[in-house]
C-alpha cells in the first residue's frame, strides 16, 4: 500500500516531537517535510531530539528542516501536514496551508472554535469531520481539523459514554496537569518546585467551550450540548498526564457498577475500524484506591502503538446522588499528537485523504 506523504509543522518543539515518534514507522503516514522555526531551518532534527522514551529513526534525523511556508510542504510531495505551531502563528499560516490544497491536522487552538473547523475525539464525534465540508478550502482539497485542548481530551472520553446512558447537565472538574502542557521549557523550575500553580491562562474557558461544541450532536450542522463544563485548572510538578477530579450531580440513583460497566465498554469508530494509533479499549477502570496515578498509567492503552492514548478512570463513588472519579490521559500523545494522528486516520479511513 502507498503510503501518504504528510509534514510535521513546528517539528521540534514538544508536541512536534511526538509527532515525529508516532509518524516515523507510521502504517499509512510518511514523514516527507519536517518544518521548524526561521533560526532552525537548515539543522538536522536530531540536534533537537528531547524525548528521552523514543529513540528517533537515523533517516528521519539527518533530515533537513524546512521552513515554515506552505509552499515547501507542497514541494516535499506532502498532501496532509500535522500542526504543533503555537497558537499565535498557527492561526495564519493552517489557513493558507489549507488553501494551498493541504489537510491540516493541527494541535493550537487558533481555529477550534471556527463555525466551519471540528474539534474531533473520533470515540466521541466522529460524524463533525463531514463539517470540513463546508470549508471554503475543501472543493481545491485542503482543509482544518482540531483535536480539543490536552485537559478536556480525558474527560470527553469519560464523559460521552455516562451522557450516553445518565442524565448528565452539569460536571465540575479540578484538573492537576502535567508540566509538559505548558511546552518547551514550560514553567519555570523556581515557580513550580515544591509548589502549585493555582491559575493556567485560558484554560478553564476552553474547557467550557471546547466541552460544547465537542459534545454537541450532529445534525446539518453541530449543535451545541448543553452540559456546562465547569473548571479549575492548576499545574503541578508532574512531567507527563493530566489528572482530573470529577464531580458530577445526577438526577437519579446509579449504581457506581453500572458507571464502571459504561466505561468499560465504550468503544467508538476507532475500535471498529481498528485505526492503528486507536487503543483496544479508550477508557480503562481502575478499582485499585489509589488509581490512575501519572507514573503508573499516563501510557495507558493497547496495542503498543496506542500507548498513551487510553484514558484512565478510577476511584468510582457515588454519593448523595453525585458521581466522583478521576481520569488521567496522557496530554502530549492523547491531548495532543496521538489525538491528531488519529484524526488523521479516521479520516483517511472515511476517504477525505485521497
Amino acid at each position: 500500500m502507498t503510503k501518504v506523504p504528510v509534514a510535521v509543522l513546528g517539528a521540534t518543539g514538544n508536541v512536534g516531537q511526538r509527532f515525529v515518534s508516532l509518524l516515523q514507522d507510521h502504517p499509512t503516514f510518511e514523514i516527507a517535510a519536517l518544518c521548524s522555526s526561521e533560526r532552525k531551518v537548515g539543522g538536522r532534527l536530531a540536534d533537537h531530539w528531547r524525548l528521552d522514551d523514543v529513540t528517533l529513526a537515523p533517516d528521519v534525523g539527518s533530515r533537513e528542516l524546512l521552513p515554515l511556508d506552505p509552499k515547501a510542504i507542497v514541494r516535499a510531495g506532502a498532501v496532509a501536514a500535522f500542526s504543533a505551531l503555537p497558537a499565535d502563528v498557527a492561526g495564519d499560516l493552517e489557513a493558507k496551508a489549507a488553501e494551498a490544497g493541504i489537510r491540516v491536522f493541527s494541535n493550537a487552538s487558533s481555529h477550534r472554535m471556527d463555525p466551519d473547523v471540528p474539534i474531533l475525539v473520533p470515540e466521541v464525534n466522529p460524524d463533525h469531520m463531514a463539517l470540513v465540508e463546508r470549508q471554503p478550502t475543501f472543493k481545491g482539497g485542503g482543509f482544518l481539523t482540531t483535536n480539543p485542548n490536552c485537559s478536556i481530551t480525558g474527560l470527553a472520553l469519560a464523559l460521552k459514554p455516562l451522557a450516553d446512558v445518565f442524565d448528565v447537565r452539569v460536571v465540575y472538574v479540578a484538573t492537576y496537569q502535567a508540566l509538559s502542557g505548558a511546552g518547551y521549557p514550560g514553567v519555570p523550575s523556581l515557580d513550580i518546585t515544591a509548589n502549585v500553580l493555582p491559575f493556567i491562562e485560558g484554560e478553564e474557558d476552553k474547557m467550557r467551550r471546547e466541552a460544547k461544541k465537542i459534545l454537541g450532536t450532529w445534525r446539518t450542522g453541530i449543535v451545541e450540548s448543553p452540559i456546562d463544563v465547569w473548571a479549575n485548572c492548576v499545574r503541578v510538578a508532574v512531567r507527563e498526564g493530566h489528572l482530573e477530579a470529577v464531580s458530577i450531580p445526577l438526577q437519579e440513583d446509579v449504581d457506581p457498577a453500572d458507571v464502571a460497566k459504561a466505561l468499560a465498554s465504550f468503544r467508538g469508530e476507532p475500535q471498529r475500524r481498528k485505526l492503528p494509533t486507536a487503543p483496544r479499549e479508550p477508557v480503562l477502570v481502575r478499582t485499585e484506591r489509589n488509581r490512575p496515578q501519572p507514573l503508573l498509567d499516563a501510557t495507558a492503552g493497547e496495542p503498543a502503538r496506542a500507548r498513551g492514548m487510553a484514558a484512565t478512570v478510577g476511584r468510582i463513588r457515588v454519593e448523595g446522588r453525585v458521581l466522583r472519579f478521576f481520569v488521567l490521559s496522557h496530554n502530549t500523545i492523547r491531548g495532543g499528537a496521538g489525538g491528531s494522528v488519529l484524526n488523521a486516520e479516521l479520516a483517511h479511513g472515511r476517504g477525505y485523504l485521497g
